[in-house]
């Protein structure tokens, strides 16, 4: 189920169909054919495949797999009626009524498999026998009565529906076809008033909820509030999923959104109630400001490990860091207070890693290039200075330097360090320049780092239109001279179509303007091609990120989809399993993690063990690579 099926009970309206810009006609999107089914992999890659291929491929050996486990079981036959397989699990749910120990649960869904393939005299002898062996019971009496329905003995069918409301009248299947009855054949206000008379009944809570509905769409709220306690107050422990979804989402559609949480919030328990209740409450406190709360219960569902959960769970947390940008204020009038921040070769390669046996070590009297990045003109006549969420330009204007940083570390015999424009007051953050520097700027910066720096180079960013531009000038440090410059254009994104040309083209200009030279690169130093390598790019300027988020002075909203990062690192190293630098950027993310959140670590250690096991590096990489991550994840 989606999110947007779940928020406060609401569907979203799907996208406006408009005509494809192209003569080729875009792929069409899995998720919205009714003929396929989502599944996921164990590293959580959602993939789809037809009904007819589970049908044929995958429900047989399931079923075989879960013949003897009643609750996996259970929960094969369910999924597969939801997806109209009812021909298919016969002989599963006879099974499963001979083996489970919830004889009600069985006999209901053999039941409900019997009458749906037109066996009505089985089903009805199935679910008699249940009664006669258990007792009377409010669901195996309502599928009962649809068995007479589907006989079209309908005055039968009611008699048995009412008696097993008055045994169970908080059942929904039986309650909700009780008042679809009413009002298909009386109208919409005797379908109430019948509701009413099951509200009657002792014990009954479930049409009191039906009836607080009623009341919040004639403006009654506290009509609708006194019902909502009366009923939490007779429940059972653990409060029912649904109860607590619909008292949360009807009162947000209705707009009472501070009501939402005092009733709702006690009773939410993660791992009983899960996704359906926690986005009704994580929206509630977003709604009303309260981002602490809405990142608390977003942490504890994301613990869960739901893989189907993922998406909805990132969307979330965009909202959240988006809601944290938008309650800072930048005061204009305050002092800003800036720094060069420094690292020393590939971001992701420390001198101190165990990765770095394998590659060469670099003479300490190599001549050293620094690298400076962080600007972009944009589309905008703003002066003013914002605190933003990270954007293609942004993270771009950094990624490009780290990157050009480590083709020279490789292909060269200098030594590359980068220079990352930081400010550190009032509060840590990136700059994003919207203009150029300048030569002498650049090359002053250079020279004030603690390892001095031969030559500079800066990249420069035109994002006012497509396609981009990226233009970078070599500047020799001790006298500010430009000695070369060099520019290209890419769609914004395709970044592969440019960047890494751009970057052979600085090979060769610094080749012949600052006599460096020239080396093969290693063989564990690879740079994912084509549609890989803006991903690469992504992850190579997260990674700085989740380092800047460890600094003093970082407030709470620097760093955003922590998770994501991770697992979109762990994509990566999927797309590129023999890839050794993709590997360490994994490594080197999780072991920068570490410093900033910690407590979601322990969520991806089956991936990583996943990925070590069934993608292993070329030796000696995956024991040095292994030696990292056990480290890291140790407990």
């Amino acid at each position: 189920m989606s999110l947007f099926d779940n928020l406060f009970g609401r569907k979203k309206p799907g996208p406006t169909q408009t005509a494809p810009s192209t003569t080729t006609p875009a792929p069409p999107d899995p998720s919205q054919d009714p003929n396929m089914i989502r599944v996921y992999d164990g590293y959580g890659r959602e993939m789809f495949i037809s009904k007819q291929e589970w049908r044929t491929k995958i429900l047989p050996g399931t079923i075989k797999s879960h013949w003897n486990n009643p609750d996996q079981l259970y929960g094969t036959i369910f999924g597969a009626l939801n997806d109209g397989f009812f021909a298919d699990v016969i002989d599963a749910a006879k099974q499963l009524n001979r083996i489970d120990p919830v004889p009600v649960r069985a006999a209901c869904v053999y039941g409900i498999v019997l009458t749906q393939n037109h066996r009505l005299d089985e089903a009805e002898q199935v679910l008699r026998s249940c009664l006669e062996k258990h007792g009377e019971d409010g669901s195996v009496l309502t599928n009962l009565a649809k068995v007479y329905a589907a006989r079209n003995e309908h005055q039968k069918a009611d008699e048995i529906l009412w008696h097993a409301l008055e045994i169970d009248p908080n059942q929904d299947n039986g309650m909700g076809w009780y008042f679809a009855i009413q009002r298909e054949r009386n109208g919409e206000a005797v379908a109430w008033d019948a509701l009413r008379r099951v509200a009657a009944i002792p014990g009954s809570w479930r049409a009191q909820l039906w009836l607080a509905r009623q009341a919040l769409q004639n403006q009654k709220a506290e009509e609708a509030l006194a019902l909502y306690h009366a009923v939490l107050a007779q429940v059972t422990r653990p409060v029912p999923t649904d109860l607590l979804m619909q008292i949360s989402g009807d009162l947000g559609n209705a707009g009472h959104i501070a009501e939402i949480l005092p009733l709702v919030e006690p009773h939410f328990d993660p791992q009983t109630h899960g996704l359906q209740v926690g986005n009704n409450l994580i929206k509630a406190h977003l709604e009303l400001g309260q981002l602490d709360a809405a990142r608390k219960i977003l942490d504890q569902l994301y613990a869960l490990k739901h893989m189907d959960w993922q998406k909805n769970l990132s969307y979330w947390d965009t909202e959240i860091a988006k809601a944290r940008v938008a309650s800072t204020r930048v005061d204009q009038k305050a002092q800003m207070k800036m720094a060069m921040l420094t690292g020393e070769g590939p971001v992701w390669l420390k001198p101190n890693s165990p990765a770095a046996e394998l590659f060469p070590a670099k003479s300490s009297d190599a001549l050293v290039i620094a690298f400076l990045g962080g600007t972009a003109e944009r589309a905008t006549n703003s002066k003013r200075i914002e605190r933003q969420m990270a954007n293609t330009e942004g993270r771009l204007s950094h990624a490009v330097p780290l990157f050009l940083a480590e083709q020279v570390e490789f292909n060269t015999a200098a030594r590359a360090q980068t220079l990352v424009p930081w400010i550190t007051e009032p509060s840590g953050g990136f700059i994003l320049s919207g203009g150029a520097w300048k030569d002498e700027d650049a090359a002053n910066y250079s020279r004030q780092s603690q390892t001095k720096n031969d030559y500079i180079i800066t990249s420069h960013l035109k994002t006012q239109a497509e396609p981009w531009i990226i233009e970078l000038r070599l500047i020799r440090s001790i006298d500010n001279k430009c000695l070369g410059n060099l520019s290209a254009s890419f769609p914004s994104a395709e970044p592969q179509r440019a960047i890494p040309g751009i970057a052979q083209q600085l090979l060769t200009l610094l080749a012949r303007e600052a006599e460096i030279e020239l080396l093969a690169p290693p063989a564990s130093y690879q740079v994912p091609a084509g549609a890989n390598f803006p991903c690469y790019l992504l992850r190579l300027e997260q990674l700085l990120a989740v380092r800047c988020g460890s600094l003093d002075g970082v407030n709470s909203g620097f760093l955003s989809g922590e998770r994501e990062i991770i697992d979109g690192n762990i994509q990566q190293c999927l797309a590129c399993p023999n890839n050794v630098n993709t590997r360490i950027l994994l490594a080197q993310t999780l072991q920068a993690m570490k410093k900033v959140r910690p407590d979601i670590l322990a969520e991806f250690k089956d991936k990583i063990a996943l990925l070590q096991k069934e993608k292993p590096l070329a030796e000696p990489a995956q024991s040095v690579v292994q030696r990292i991550f056990n480290e890291i994840l140790a407990a």
